[in-house]
């Protein structure tokens, strides 16, 4: 089943940009996503209805929606770096952007022609999916999957740091540095309450409890409990995603590097809690760290990476390749400008 996003995609552009509170309102739904609007208001500075207003013309012109998917820890996870025949690169990631447990997709000028993120119950479905699915598409010319280890920071956890600070500090802090480890089996697959209240959050973290219990066949009673106890126990992660070409990010980055294992756990964590870095991972094979970052223009590279330089002595750049579109992210199926069109329900491969 597929979803769509507030707004047709073919609809034309009433709003493509995004103002000052724009990116305030995003960067407080960043930090809470499923805040009452009151209290999103009252950090902005704005009433409730003016930021409940704001944001659904944000919604609606596909620039910024809130979604929600599993945790680290509950999924094993590759990253797969794709080769096509310059003829199929469009059809190859066409394809690939239809399978349910492809969760993003971004077309690349480097080494590779596509970065594919991969998600299965098990090293060996991890396996098979990647060499007979992906593997098998026309066009495809070879794949080189690298495992994910341990996540330091994703998408949910980075922040557009668009808020005054006293508008901030109502709300909650940014989380602490934390790793999670990716899974090599999922032992046990969320209930199918609790799959239903997912792949609903999926499309619209914010949807209320009795607008839950009427998308899952649930009461609003037992929607809240069991949504309660999967944030409770970590089970379930929220994130607030943006057109970010549109809001001045015009540039990703995909890095991957060499950290001597000694200082690999400092590093990560401490790279994933930088303004500029969108998601830092470990992995496998010759070069163990990976890092996506989001930046203002190819000029901000150099600077960067002097940064890097400075700060992480131990850290060595293997690669660096940037991203020329992201044709799908989480699920969500991104149009050039970065605006949402539609989305794919995140499932994972058969065993």
């Amino acid at each position: 089943m597929q979803e769509s996003v507030v707004g047709s995609p073919e609809a034309p552009d009433s709003d493509t940009r995004f103002s000052e509170l724009d990116l305030a309102l995003v960067d407080a739904l960043q930090a809470a996503p499923r805040a009452p609007w009151t209290r999103i208001g009252r950090a902005l500075g704005v009433d409730a209805t003016t930021a409940a207003r704001r944001w659904e013309r944000l919604r609606a012109n596909r620039l910024a929606w809130i979604t929600a998917y599993d945790a680290p820890k509950s999924a094993t996870v590759a990253y797969v770096e794709v080769r096509c025949r310059p003829s199929s690169i469009e059809a190859v990631s066409a394809a690939l952007a239809e399978l349910p447990w492809v969760f993003s997709i971004d077309e690349t000028a480097g080494d590779f022609d596509l970065f594919v993120s991969v998600v299965a119950t098990d090293l060996p479905t991890l396996g098979r999916s990647v060499h007979r699915t992906i593997g098998g598409l026309p066009g495809l010319r070879s794949t080189r999957t690298r495992l994910g280890i341990t996540l330091y920071g994703e998408g949910g956890d980075w922040r557009i740091r668009a808020m005054e600070p006293a508008g901030r500090a109502t709300l909650p802090a940014p989380r602490a540095a934390r790793q999670s480890t990716y899974s090599t089996d999922m032992h046990d697959r969320p209930s199918p309450e609790d799959q239903a209240l997912m792949t609903a959050l999926g499309a619209n973290g914010r949807l209320g409890y009795t607008e839950l219990g009427a998308a899952t066949g649930m009461s609003e009673h037992t929607a809240r409990r069991r949504l309660q106890r999967l944030i409770h126990h970590g089970d379930l992660n929220f994130r607030c995603d943006i057109a970010h070409p549109l809001a001045g990010l015009s540039t990703m980055v995909i890095y991957r590097a060499a950290v001597p294992h000694a200082h690999l756990e400092h590093t990560g964590n401490t790279l994933a809690r930088m303004e500029q870095v969108r998601m830092c991972v470990s992995v496998s094979g010759p070069h163990n760290l990976l890092v996506i970052v989001w930046l203002h223009g190819l000029n901000a590279i150099g600077p960067f990476e002097m940064l890097l330089a400075e700060r992480f002595p131990a850290l060595e750049v293997k690669d660096r390749t940037v991203a020329l579109h992201s044709p799908k992210r989480m699920g969500w199926l991104l149009d050039t400008r970065g605006r949402a069109t539609r989305r794919i329900p995140l499932d994972l491969p058969r065993p």
